[in-house]
């Protein structure tokens, strides 16, 4: 079965940075964009076209779009009699899990304290090594929240346990083992200051 080539995506403060299967790399802003996710297709070499689902990021302030699939190979078959938009050839070729991470955090809106402990460790393995650092130092001011109690659903939480999305994502992503490192430095300082206090 025909696999094309994957692009990289990594997430930055400000910033995707996609360097396609030829080695391009390019740098796109995200401050003023806009996300949103649909049905398209993509059109292989043997003049079949397949299904995908695309993530489409619009900076109006540069009139840029950047278009991210699922692999083409993973989707079905796609009727001549159905009408969907073309993906077209620049289109970025991303795993499954990297397209999930980035299609959640962007279409919510971009911003951290709107994700579960659980979805930033899937977007720190997909970080670039700095913004890494700031999502697990999220992650561990949120597993400190979770265990200090302050509503129905909290207390009782050890913060370590709460960190275990990030351990998962560690095992197999140097990104989220950075955050992860990151997480566990700003939870030990932490603790130490409320000990003293």
């Amino acid at each position: 079965m025909y696999r094309p080539p994957r692009a990289d995506v990594q997430v930055d403060v400000d910033a995707l940075v996609v360097t396609m299967p030829d080695g391009r790399t390019r740098r796109y802003a995200l401050h003023g964009c806009i996300a949103h996710v649909g049905d398209g297709c993509v059109a292989e070499r043997a003049g079949l076209r397949r299904f995908v689902r695309m993530l489409v990021v619009t900076c109006e302030a540069t009139a840029t779009s950047l278009v991210l699939v699922t692999p083409p190979e993973l989707g079905a078959v796609a009727p001549n009699v159905i009408r969907v938009p073309e993906a077209g050839a620049d289109a970025a070729i991303v795993d499954p899990h990297v397209w999930d991470a980035l299609a959640n955090w962007l279409v919510g809106g971009g911003r951290l304290a709107a994700c579960s402990i659980h979805e930033l460790a899937r977007l720190a393995a997909v970080a670039t090594p700095v913004f890494a650092i700031l999502v697990g130092e999220v992650v561990a001011q949120r597993a400190i929240e979770l265990a200090s109690g302050g509503g129905p659903l909290r207390g009782g939480h050890d913060p370590e346990a709460s960190l275990a999305p990030l351990v998962d994502a560690a095992r197999s992503s140097p990104r989220a083992a950075e955050a992860l490192v990151a997480a566990l430095a700003l939870a030990a300082g932490l603790k130490r200051r409320r000990r003293r206090s």
